[in-house]
C-alpha cells in the first residue's frame, strides 16, 4: 500500500543551481562544525553551548526543506505555467508581426499583428508565398544563420527576418509523433516596418553634397567663327542654356571664368543628370547664331568623397578624365569609379600646335638628360605602333643618345617592316630588343617612351614601366580610368589620327635639323594610311600636313601600297568574313572571322571590318576573331555612332570610329551574345 501511495506521488528533486544551493547549506554546517571543534578544543562549556546551536541549525534546515521542499517544486511548476502563458500572450500581442513556417512555406501560426496586417484568421494555413509573394521556401535559411530581405506590402516597406528553429528535441520527446528521418525545424518570420526608415535614408541619400566643373571646350575657336558684334550674345545664350538646366535640378552654378563654372547641387539632382544622360551637353550645341563652330562643353563630377573639398577634387580628376577623353562629355566620379557619358560628336580638331611643340622641346630635353630611351608600342604591335616607335629612335639619334625598341612576337602586320628595317640599316638591326633585354637595360636613368596606348596593360613590356621615373606617353585613344600613372610627359592627342601623325608634329619641332630617312618616313606614313583608312576615316588638316611632311622625306605611296599587298588566303578570309555579316537591328553589320590557318586574323578582321563600312545602311560594324584563347572585336564607323563607348562597355577602347575590346573566358558565340545586349542596351539608355 506504501509503495503504490509512493508510486503515484510526483517523484521530483531539485536539481542545477536549485541543488547547488542545498549543497553550499551543507558545507556551511560542515564550516559551523569545524568551529565548534576548535571553540570546544580552547573551552569545554563554549564548545558545548556551541555544538548545541549548531546542531539546532542544522535540524532545523533540514525539517525546512524537508517540509518546504514540496511546496517549493509546486511553486515552481505553476510558475513555470503561469509563465509560458504570459509569454504566449506577450507573443500574441507582440507589435511585430511574426509567424511560424514550416520548411515548404507552410503556415503553423501567427500572433495578432500578423493577423491584422494579411486579414487571415486562426485557421489560415496556407503557403506564405500566397500572402507575401517575395517569400519563398527559397529564401529560407539553411543553417543557423539568419537571413533577411525587404518587400513591399500595401504600400509599406519591410525588413522580413527569417530564423530557422530546430524542434527535433522536442518531437524526439514526444510521444504522440515520431521523427522518421532527416532534421525537424520550422522557421520564425518577422516583419519589421521600415517606411519611415526609407524615407529618412532615401532623404539623406537625395541631399548627399555633389560638387562639379563645367568648361567650355572649344570657347575660342566658337567665338572667332562668328562676327565680333554677335560674340557677347553667344556667351550669354551659352551662359543662359547652362544655367537653367543646372536650376531645373534645383543646383547651384558660379561662373568663375569666361569659359569655365562651378557646380553645386545633391545627389537628387545629379540623378535626374544622369537620367537624362546630361542633356546639356546637346542642348549647348543648338546654339547658333551664325558661328560656323558648335559650343561642345565637358563636365566633371565628384561624389561620395566625404566633404565638399574632397569632391571638389574628385570633380577636378573627372574634369581631366573628360578633357583628356577630347571633350564633349560628362563624366562623373564615384568614388574609385568613373562613369561616362556623351562623347557621340567627332572630336574638333586644334588648329594650333602650340602643345605639339611644348611637347617636342620638353621630350628633347628630357632624352638630352637620360643615358638612354626605350621605346615601345601596344601588344600586338600594328604599323602604326611601329612607326612611331622608329619616330621616336630617329629623335633620340639626333642628340646622340642609344636608342632600342621593344617587339614581342613579331606579327605578319610589321615582319616585312621589320625585316625592311634591319636590311636598309645595319643600326635597326640593333635597335630591336626582347622584353627580357628591356628588362635588364631600364634603370633610374633610362627614358621610357610608350606610343599608340595609354594603358598600362596594354603596353608591351609592363614590367620597365615601374623600373625608371621617366615616362613619356604619346597616344591618340581616348584615356580611360586604366592609365599610366606618374607619367614625367603625357601628350594625349584623341582628335589626332594616329601615333604617327602626332611624331610627325614632334620632329617638326624638335630640332632644326633633324632629317628622316626615307624607309623611316614610309614606316610612318604607312602608320598614317592604316589608322585612317586610306586617309578615309578621323582624318583632318593636321593630317595632311603631318604626310605633307612625311613625303618631303621621301615617304613612298607605292612603295607603302606595295607592302600593304596581303596573300590569297588573307583575301578569302577578309572575303568571308564580309560574305556572313549579320545586319542587327538594321544597321549593325556584326560577323565572324575566320582564323584557321592565319598567322594575324585580328588584323584581317579590322580589315573585314572596314570593308563592311561601305554597305549602304551601316553605321557601325564589328568583327570576332578568336586568335590566343581570346575573343578580339575589332569595331568600325563612319560619323553616326562612336564606338569607342560601345567597347568601354566591354572594357576596350578606342576611337570614336575605330575601336576593339578582347574578351576571355568566352566563345564566339558567347561574345556574339553579349555585343548585342550591350548593342541593344545603349540604345535604349540613348548612349548611342
Amino acid at each position: 500500500m506504501d509503495k503504490e501511495k509512493t508510486k503515484n506521488k510526483l517523484q521530483m528533486k531539485y536539481s542545477g543551481k536549485l541543488m547547488r544551493h542545498w549543497y553550499w547549506s551543507i558545507l556551511l554546517t560542515l564550516f559551523l562544525l569545524g568551529l565548534t571543534a576548535a571553540v570546544l578544543y580552547v573551552d569545554t562549556l563554549a564548545g558545548v553551548i556551541v555544538g548545541g546551536f549548531t546542531i539546532v541549525l542544522y535540524l532545523t534546515v533540514l525539517v525546512m526543506d524537508l517540509y518546504f521542499r514540496p511546496k517549493v517544486l509546486m511553486e515552481l511548476l505553476d510558475f513555470a505555467k503561469k509563465y509560458g502563458g504570459i509569454e504566449q500572450n506577450m507573443l500574441q500581442d507582440f507589435p511585430v508581426p511574426y509567424a511560424v513556417v514550416q520548411p515548404d512555406g507552410r503556415l503553423l501560426r501567427m500572433n495578432n499583428r500578423m493577423r491584422e496586417l494579411t486579414g487571415k484568421g486562426d485557421t489560415y494555413h496556407g503557403n506564405i508565398l500566397t500572402l507575401f509573394p517575395e517569400i519563398s521556401a527559397a529564401h529560407f535559411p539553411l543553417g543557423d544563420e539568419e537571413r533577411e530581405l525587404e518587400i513591399d506590402h500595401e504600400d509599406r516597406k519591410y525588413r522580413v527576418s527569417l530564423k530557422r528553429v530546430s524542434i527535433g528535441e522536442i518531437v524526439d520527446d514526444s510521444e504522440i509523433v515520431e521523427r522518421l528521418s532527416g532534421e525537424c525545424f520550422v522557421v520564425a518570420v518577422c516583419l519589421f516596418d521600415i517606411t519611415e526608415l526609407s524615407l529618412y535614408q532615401q532623404e539623406a541619400y537625395e541631399q548627399n553634397p555633389v560638387v562639379g566643373l563645367l568648361y567650355m571646350d572649344n570657347y575660342d575657336e566658337a567665338m572667332e567663327s562668328v562676327e565680333e558684334v554677335r560674340r557677347s550674345m553667344l556667351e550669354a545664350l551659352v551662359d543662359r542654356r547652362i544655367t537653367k538646366y543646372v536650376a531645373s535640378v534645383d543646383g547651384l552654378i558660379k561662373k568663375l571664368e569666361k569659359d569655365k563654372y562651378l557646380l553645386v547641387l545633391n545627389r537628387k539632382g545629379l540623378d535626374a543628370m544622369q537620367e537624362d544622360r546630361f542633356a546639356v551637353l546637346e542642348d549647348v550645341k543648338t546654339v547658333n547664331i551664325g558661328n560656323s563652330i558648335a559650343v561642345t562643353v565637358s563636365i566633371g563630377v565628384g561624389m561620395s568623397c566625404g566633404s565638399y573639398a574632397q569632391n571638389y577634387e574628385a570633380a577636378r580628376v573627372a574634369i581631366e578624365m573628360a578633357l583628356a577623353r577630347g571633350g564633349d562629355q560628362a563624366v562623373v566620379k564615384d568614388y574609385d569609379k568613373m562613369a561616362f557619358f556623351g562623347g557621340k560628336t567627332q572630336h574638333s580638331e586644334k588648329n594650333t600646335r602650340v602643345r605639339a611643340r611644348v611637347k617636342s622641346q620638353a621630350l628633347r630635353e628630357m632624352i638630352a638628360s637620360r643615358e638612354r630611351v626605350i621605346v615601345m608600342g601596344h601588344k600586338m604591335t600594328d604599323i602604326d605602333s611601329l612607326g612611331a616607335c622608329v619616330g621616336v629612335c630617329r629623335a633620340a639619334m639626333q642628340v646622340d643618345k642609344p636608342v632600342h625598341i621593344v617587339l614581342g612576337e613579331i606579327n605578319s602586320s610589321i615582319r616585312s617592316w621589320v625585316n625592311m628595317l634591319k636590311a636598309t640599316d645595319e643600326t635597326y638591326a640593333r635597335i630591336f630588343i626582347t622584353h627580357e633585354q628591356a628588362v635588364e637595360m631600364t634603370n633610374q636613368d633610362t627614358v621610357v617612351v610608350v606610343v599608340d596606348t595609354n594603358r598600362p596593360s596594354m603596353a608591351e613590356c609592363e614590367e620597365i614601366l615601374y623600373l625608371t621615373k621617366t615616362i613619356v606617353v604619346f597616344d591618340h585613344h581616348r584615356q580611360s580610368t586604366e592609365k599610366i600613372e606618374n607619367a614625367a610627359l603625357s601628350y594625349i592627342e584623341p582628335s589626332a589620327s594616329s601615333a604617327c601623325e602626332m611624331i610627325s608634329e614632334i620632329l617638326q619641332y624638335y630640332d632644326d635639323g633633324t632629317k628622316l630617312k626615307p624607309y623611316e618616313a614610309d614606316c610612318m606614313y604607312a602608320g598614317i594610311i592604316i589608322d585612317t583608312n586610306n586617309f578615309v576615316a578621323k582624318t583632318g588638316m593636321r593630317t595632311f600636313e603631318a604626310a605633307a611632311f612625311l613625303r618631303r622625306y621621301g615617304a613612298d605611296v607605292t612603295r607603302v601600297r606595295k607592302a600593304f599587298r596581303s596573300d590569297m588566303d588573307t583575301y578569302k578570309a577578309r572575303a568571308e568574313a564580309v560574305r556572313h555579316a549579320e545586319a542587327f537591328m538594321g544597321c549593325y553589320a556584326i560577323s565572324n572571322c575566320p582564323s584557321q590557318g592565319l598567322e594575324s586574323p585580328t588584323v584581317i578582321g579590322a580589315q573585314a571590318a572596314n570593308e563592311l563600312l561601305n554597305i549602304i545602311g551601316v553605321k557601325a560594324s564589328f568583327v570576332l576573331t578568336e586568335y590566343e584563347n581570346k575573343i578580339y572585336i575589332s569595331a568600325r564607323a563612319i560619323d553616326e555612332v562612336n564606338v569607342q563607348i560601345i567597347m568601354e562597355r566591354l572594357g576596350g577602347g578606342g576611337h570614336m570610329n575605330i575601336a576593339g575590346a578582347q574578351l576571355a573566358d568566352t566563345d564566339l558565340e558567347g561574345a556574339r551574345v553579349k555585343l548585342k545586349e550591350v548593342l541593344t542596351q545603349m540604345t535604349k539608355e540613348g548612349a548611342i
